[in-house]
């Protein structure tokens, strides 16, 4: 049986409007979208309403978004849900792994109810997918999956995820290849790995384990990397040898990558270019107090770069809400990305490479065809949600309302932007 209902007056990003010294403002219009099925089958202008006697969800002028993608997470460790605790900062990467060793098992039992209460913040900022490491080792074995499968498949009507096998102890260091691979027959869909020279002291042998592991169950790869320096940089080639040599093309992803950031430009331009030639992803955090790779070298080179929040309110960081625009405001600010065009076109790090406009100013979302995963902004264009945060009072899901609502928001003006006028 078909789902199919209009939902009117939604605010578009519709073009920019230039003047002598570039783009002025974003200019939007009010539309109405016939969806059906959970994707987008018209769009028409809100000039006059619908006739039809399908059901109608007025969305009084909120501005629509392509929802989010939290791409780097770690469901396993948060404190959500429990009682306000801080963290006590480690001297080091190895410290706090030990620190780890002891906490996690003691966590385990409410590994499923703690992920929910995280998964609950990253959809109330937006996130409609989420992908999560989830720790693999000794300590633990496949609890922590277990709980974190169990919390995702609670929420699989409102979002959808990944799981990486994230041997977050050591692959080599804690013998955790066997339970890895049992790991990847028991629900993980990508396999993790970390600091091969700095964690397991044998890049060579760390990093062709991670590989076997990979192709054995044909699955994706996504390596936590901190290293920094000319030992990252060169764990990276690495990484890309091993890649050409796997066939591994589109399915390889570094999370962190720091040592992008600590070479000269012309370096990480050079390696920009065999990371895009290999559809090598960069994932990154956004830190504050390192360097971190450079995304506009990386983007303008073709490499797919996405933000995650990482852990957050955990043993390792008290801070962090889940607001995946929270985070891109991080970005914009860190690379002083003030105009409007990109202001707008900084969206395609948080969602997927989606964009409402391309640069020349065309409407890139949503178009027919298009699943109609939707956040609803209180703001008059997409570069004012960037750059104000804009509270968003409701989440689409494939066409389904899985967060807030709109029934209670009234018309109101959002402030600056510009409107085509119905006609």
């Amino acid at each position: 049986m078909t789902n199919a209902f209009w939902l009117t007056n939604v605010r578009l990003d519709a073009g920019f409007e230039t003047g002598p010294d570039g783009v002025d403002h974003t200019v939007t219009e009010l539309a109405h979208l016939l969806i059906e099925d959970g994707r987008i089958v018209r769009i028409e202008s809100a000039a006059n309403p619908p006739s039809t006697p399908l059901p109608i969800q007025n969305a009084n002028g909120l501005l629509a978004l392509p929802s989010f993608a939290e791409m780097h997470n770690h469901l396993d460790k948060t404190y959500a849900g429990a009682a306000w605790k801080s963290c006590l900062p480690p001297k080091k990467l190895i410290d706090r792994l030990q620190f780890e060793e002891r906490e996690m098992p003691l966590l385990t039992g409410t590994t499923k109810q703690r992920a929910q209460a995280m998964l609950s913040w990253l959809l109330a900022g937006g996130a409609t997918h989420v992908r999560t490491h989830v720790n693999i080792d000794p300590f633990v074995g496949l609890k922590n999956l277990e709980g974190v499968r169990e919390a995702l498949e609670s929420y699989s009507d409102k979002l959808t995820y990944e799981i990486v096998a994230f041997p977050q102890q050591g692959l080599l260091r804690t013998k955790a290849s066997q339970l890895m691979r049992q790991a990847m027959r028991e629900g993980a869909t990508l396999v993790g790995g970390l600091d091969p020279a700095g964690i397991d002291n044998e890049l060579e042998g760390s990093l062709r384990e991670m590989m076997d592991i990979a192709i054995e169950a044909d699955a994706d790869v996504d390596i936590h990397l901190h290293d920094p320096g000319t030992l990252g940089f060169y764990t990276i080639k690495r990484i890309l040898d091993l890649t050409e040599e796997a066939g591994w093309k589109n399915r390889m992803a570094i999370s962190h990558a720091f040592a992008l950031g600590d070479v000269a430009p012309e370096e990480s331009a050079e390696m920009a270019e065999r990371l895009a030639r290999n559809g090598v992803q960069i994932m990154t955090t956004v830190p504050i107090n390192r360097p971190m790779p450079p995304v506009p070298i990386l983007h303008e080179k073709g490499v797919r770069v996405a933000l995650g929040y990482d852990g957050f309110y955990d043993s390792w960081s008290p801070y962090g809400t889940g607001d995946m625009l929270e985070k891109l405001n991080r970005l914009v600010e860190r690379y002083r990305w003030v105009d409007e065009r990109s202001l707008v076109q900084s969206l395609f790090f948080i969602t997927g490479g989606k964009t409402t406009l391309d640069k020349e100013g065309n409407r890139a979302w949503p178009k027919v065809g298009d699943e109609a995963s939707i956040v609803f902004a209180e703001a008059s264009c997409s570069a004012e949600a960037v750059a104000r945060r804009s509270r968003r009072p409701a989440v689409m899901f494939k066409g389904k309302i899985v967060l807030g609502g709109l029934e209670d928001i009234t018309h109101r003006s959002f402030g600056g932007g510009k409107e085509i006028a119905a006609t």
